[in-house]
């Protein structure tokens, strides 16, 4: 199926040459073969490639069961959404900016907890990671989840590009460090009167009754020079690219550099509108600069690829956890 015209802003930016200089005529389009067709011709680029690079967007972790909303918010925020009648994560983390700071992080430190260290509910990275066990590949992904590493990818394959909600950085503009959060973030839920399970999970107490704040004194600050500190999140120019951040950049254009005349596979799963110029644009660009290569996306309503590297395109309409279920049958 073809659509006449891209999306607000996708012809433009490509046709600017941001990556390459490569031009595209704006037109994309969907992948009309079956889907079982579809699943089989990805599983054997997997197979076959000399590499693949993985672009993850918010839609691998939605369907490995990351959603900010309903029962996951329900359960850890139930008295947030009372009393402040906010009904989601994502927008209770704009809501708790005007509150004083013993409520926001506490309101923080559950959010980073569940969606951090914890793992996530279904297990669709690792079947992601046993379909490319084995081969050259490489993560780049614009989640900030940290579910790659806990399913078992080797931070040297993996490049973060907005942050780890595992990491703060200070407020004051010289100091390019982040800092790791995990021994805060358990003081912080116990302070709040969460308890560990068997399995050292925090559950809510047996009969609920947990705080919405944190004391004074854990309020987080810079070790370096006592300052405020945010979350190491990419939001405006702020933002630290630590040197941890540096060497994964430099790992990604290596890799890139390395792999660009060979078969590789651009597999890109997940990736919405609204950061297309991270993942989205560039695997286009990389795949119509390389005959050899192939452009796959797995996406939920938005799959689809310009019609200039459409022979070379697999374009699956679904749900990432069931199309890598099936793929994964006859390992």
């Amino acid at each position: 199926m073809l659509h006449n015209n891209m999306p607000n802003g996708y012809s433009e930016t490509i046709q600017r040459g941001m990556y390459r200089v490569r031009q595209f005529s704006g037109r994309l389009t969907e992948d009309d073969r079956e889907d079982n067709e579809r699943i089989a011709l990805l599983k054997k680029e997997i197979d076959s490639a000399d590499a693949i690079v993985i672009g993850a967007g918010a839609g691998l972790s939605t369907s490995a069961g990351f959603t900010y909303s309903g029962e996951r918010f329900e359960k850890y925020f139930f008295d947030f959404e009372k009393r402040y009648d906010f009904h989601d994560m994502y927008s209770g983390g704009f809501y708790v900016m005007r509150l004083k700071p013993e409520i926001s992080w506490a309101f923080w430190a559950r959010n980073i907890y569940i969606n951090r260290y914890m793992d996530a509910p279904r297990g669709v990275y690792s079947s992601l990671l046993k379909l490319v066990d084995g081969k050259d590949y490489f993560v780049i992904t614009t989640n900030v989840d940290h579910q790659f590493q806990r399913a078992g990818v080797d931070k040297k394959r993996l490049f973060y590009t907005q942050g780890d909600y595992g990491l703060f950085q200070s407020i004051n503009s010289s100091n390019n460090r982040t800092y790791d959060n995990e021994e805060w973030v358990m003081k912080a839920m116990e302070a709040q009167g969460f308890v560990k399970d068997e399995k050292g999970v925090f559950r809510l107490p047996k009969d609920n009754s947990i705080k919405m704040e944190i004391p004074t004194k854990l309020i987080p600050k810079c070790p370096d020079d006592g300052s405020d500190v945010v979350m190491n999140l990419r939001a405006d120019d702020s933002f630290v690219e630590d040197e941890g951040w540096k060497r994964a950049s430099a790992a990604y254009s290596d890799f890139i550099r390395r792999h660009e005349k060979l078969h590789v596979l651009y597999l890109e799963l997940g990736v919405g509108a609204n950061t297309p110029v991270i993942i989205k644009y560039p695997f286009w660009q990389l795949c119509a600069d390389n005959d050899k290569s192939v452009y796959a996306c797995i996406n939920y309503g938005e799959a689809f690829c310009p019609v200039e590297i459409q022979d070379r395109s697999i374009c699956i309409d679904g749900d990432i956890g069931e199309v890598l279920g099936k793929m994964c049958l006859n390992l």
